[in-house]
């Protein structure tokens, strides 16, 4: 706040009233992450030219002011304070380089004025935090800092009154404006830097803050309320001191709301004995990087605002804030292949400016340039004006931290790893191809899985574009709260891999089930875990031993099969893992008929997708190298004739087990027209056919392209469907519909225009091939000679050679 006790003379008196002499002091109250807020106090300091700065923020982060000076610094970055004992416990004090707190830090470094933190230690507020959680049972939010209305922060708005009410929107009610957002952009973030009085602004704001504090609806026993005021006491003690210690003057940054508090006169022995006797925990801080994307209000952050990108913009741009903004997103908007000339610009500039001479706005804001990129640069859109809102009014931007910093061991560890694997974190979502056949890239796979194992969820796997075991395909997003993941796996090792190791085997030996165990298997295999791995996969053998249960059986197969494969493309050795594998398939075999008898439908479709499982582990184990596997295919066929022919198992069981032989050429096309009419005869319960007919060809079987082609297996559900009796077709139509409705769009039609031509029409469409194309009695050889230049492209021939090169290649 401009101005200081005493009619500015500097004399005695000020925030505690002591009546002890103290430098000048300048009360500066802002609101976080504002850009008038920030140039207001850069203009302020440098008319003030204090002895020291005050900044609103945990005093045990003085130790690190000096590296915000560093060149390797650079914003957005957080405060991070970790409890020693429980690294999950946490709290996040962001700036940017708007920020009113940065810039007041930034000026003192460069100025050779010390600056240091004065809100109430982080000891306490973490202390308070552990108290809350063990009281409700519920952990916070971890972001706290600056202006979140808990302990370590206050509200945007410079207000700490998310329980009693918006201040900014009070002040703009009285003001006659329905929006706050847009009342403060006009009144403060527009000003432009040598406005007036640089003390004005902080003048008005303190008597305004005063005035609302003074009709203040929350009031003792009130949590909020009650811990505003121990922490404004602890900050008029250090105040005081501050001034004593000071004699050139004393100038305090914080949040408005707290203003009237500081210049409130108090007793030193109410404020000591407010801050005497609070919880405290033993704490560890540093800086990390943080993002605009998580400084804004939709990424959960209480003082977040709504515009962070757009906020840096006005921050930075020297003049001419809307033309060099619509430059930008003209930039942006080419890059995605959109046409916008120079021409776009000039007119949406114009628009912009129009619009908010009709509001009577001061300058155009940002819902005034949204309104003129949404009109003329996206044709009216807001398709592409989301991407606008997406990248640059909120923004991608991540700081970054000098390596001087003090962080855990294993975040050192980590931070060497990215940089030689030349994988560097990134506020952006982006894809990342990995080919494990390479050297850098079979790296970065072993660290991105390791990470997930250690609950650091840098990246996430997704369905690559190619079918080969040799690729993989993340998707990646640094978010600032990782570094608080990093710092919690810290109890496991001082390097990613023995972190990793050390949880896996615990992981192993909590895990709950047999599926979890060998989904763990799976992780080490694909982190390289070797020495983690021979622990749990003797986990493995013993629960597996021990557990009779062929659901879970079933369901941990596949993930041992798919290590096995994984194994093979890293050269690990999965002897072991294959032993283990070719045991849990033999009880399977061996219990999976009785398991499928006496279903309810439920439990049918659960032991359904048992069965797939089931069948592609094995056909993957067939193919594996390991000895041993070579008659368990015959084995698996022989347990689904089994199932194909009990009456006893349930109908999409025996459905499904038909279909499965049926695509592996083990029964012949005729043979399961010949079951399919079984089943569907009239003593058949029509449920149970119904069931059956969604073993058969739903389940996302590819049952639709089926019936397509088999015109003898659509008019045997055709003629059964259509002599299902009245009373019973209301049972079997959520069955049918459930499995029809599975289908492509194009595979939908084609079947319905089967059905609508009738059993003759349908019998001459699907041997002539009129009608719809693509059916006929034999191959269109013609249709197939076409992909023949493609397919010597991909080889790597001359597009057309003879035709005697490719010969084998079909076959």
């Amino acid at each position: 706040m401009a101005g200081t006790d005493g009619a500015g003379s500097g004399g005695s008196g000020g925030p505690g009233g002591t009546g002890e002499p103290g430098g000048r002091l300048s009360l500066l109250g802002v609101r976080h992450h504002g850009p008038g807020s920030a140039r207001a106090v850069r203009a302020a300091l440098e008319a003030a030219r204090p002895g020291v700065v005050l900044v609103e923020g945990p005093p045990e982060a003085d130790a690190l002011i000096p590296l915000a000076a560093d060149e390797d610094m650079r914003p957005p970055v957080a405060l991070l304070a970790h409890a020693v004992d429980e690294p999950g416990r946490s709290a996040f004090w962001p700036l940017a380089e708007f920020s009113p707190e940065w810039v007041a830090v930034r000026w003192a470094l460069e100025h050779g004025v010390p600056a240091r933190f004065i809100d109430l230690p982080a000891a306490h507020t973490l202390a308070w935090r552990a108290a809350d959680e063990e009281r409700t049972g519920q952990a916070d939010e971890e972001t706290t800092g600056p202006g979140d209305g808990r302990e370590g922060g206050d509200v945007p708005g410079a207000a700490s009154l998310d329980v009693r009410g918006d201040p900014l929107a009070v002040l703009a009610s009285a003001a006659g404006h329905d929006d706050p957002e847009r009342w403060w952009e006009d009144v403060i973030e527009h000003r432009g830097p040598g406005e007036g009085d640089v003390f004005a602004p902080f003048t008005a704001l303190e008597e305004a803050m005063t005035a609302l504090r003074e009709t203040e609806e929350g009031g003792e026993g009130d949590v909020a309320h009650d811990r505003d005021l121990v922490r404004e006491a602890y900050m008029r003690l250090q105040v005081r001191s501050a001034r004593r210690e000071f004699a050139e003057g004393v100038a305090v940054v914080c949040g408005a709301w707290h203003v009237p508090a500081l210049r409130r006169r108090a007793a030193v022995a109410a404020d000591r004995a407010l801050v005497k006797g609070l919880p405290r925990t033993k704490v560890d801080m540093t800086w990390v990087p943080w993002s605009h994307r998580r400084l804004s209000r939709a990424g959960g952050y209480g003082a977040g605002i709504e515009s962070p990108g757009w906020y840096g913009h006005l921050f930075a741009a020297v003049d001419r804030p809307v033309e060099r903004w619509l430059t930008r997103v003209a930039g942006l908007l080419r890059e995605e292949g959109r046409t916008v000339s120079p021409a776009h610009v000039i007119e949406a500039a114009r628009l912009a400016g129009t619009l908010a001479a009709i509001r009577g706005r001061p300058l155009p804001g940002l819902s005034e340039t949204t309104d003129a990129v949404r009109a003329v640069l996206c044709d009216g859109s807001d398709v592409p004006l989301a991407l606008v809102h997406d990248r640059l009014v909120v923004g991608d931007v991540l700081g970054e931290v000098p390596a001087g910093a003090p962080a855990v061991p294993l975040q050192r560890d980590l931070t060497r790893t990215q940089r030689r694997l030349r994988l560097k974190p990134e506020a952006v979502e982006r894809e990342l191809e990995l080919d494990l056949r390479k050297e850098t890239d079979t790296g970065r796979s072993r660290l991105l899985h390791r990470l997930r194992l250690l609950g650091v969820g840098w990246g996430e796997p997704t369905a690559s574009r190619s079918t080969g075991t040799f690729r993989e395909t993340w998707r990646l997003r640094w978010e600032p709260e990782l570094s608080v993941r990093v710092a919690e796996a810290g109890v496991w090792g001082t390097t990613v891999l023995a972190a990793a190791t050390a949880r896996a085997e615990a992981d192993a030996v909590t895990a709950r089930g047999l599926a979890e165990v060998t989904a763990l298997a799976e992780r080490c295999l694909l982190a390289e875990l070797p020495d983690a791995l021979t622990p749990v996969m003797r986990i493995l053998a013993d629960r597996a031993a021990l557990d009779t249960d062929v659901g879970h059986l079933a369901e941990a197969l596949p993930a041992l099969v798919r290590s096995l494969r994984y194994g093979d493309v890293r050269g690990t050795d999965t002897g072991a893992l294959a032993e283990v594998a070719a045991g849990l398939a033999e009880r399977v075999f061996v219990g999976l008929p009785a398991a499928c008898a006496a279903l309810d439908a439920d439990a049918a479709e659960e032991m359904r997708r048992h069965v797939d499982s089931v069948h592609t582990a094995v056909g993957l184990l067939g193919d594996a190298p390991s000895p041993g596997h070579g008659d368990l295919r015959s084995r698996w066929r022989t347990v689904l004739r089994t199932l194909s022919a009990r009456d006893a198992v349930s109908g999409i069981v025996r459905g499904r087990a038909v279909r499965l032989l049926l695509d592996d050429g083990e029964l012949a096309p005729d043979e399961a027209a010949r079951i399919m009419g079984l089943v569907l005869s009239p003593g058949t319960a029509p449920t149970d056919a119904a069931a059956w007919i969604e073993g058969f060809v739903g389940g996302g079987s590819g049952g639709g392209m089926l019936l397509l082609h088999d015109e003898r297996l659509l008019a045997l559900i055709d003629a059964w469907l259509t002599g299902v009796p009245a009373d019973a077709f209301t049972d079997v139509l959520p069955l049918l519909r459930r499995t029809f409705s599975a289908y492509e769009p194009g595979v939908r039609r084609g079947v319905g225009e089967l059905v609508r031509r009738g059993p003759e029409a349908r019998g001459s469409v699907t041997t002539a091939g009129s009608g719809i194309p693509g059916f006929a009695a034999g191959l269109d050889t013609a249709r197939a000679d076409a992909v023949l230049p493609v397919i010597r492209l991909l080889l790597g021939g001359d597009p057309a050679p003879d035709d005697d090169d490719l010969v084998g290649v079909g076959t």
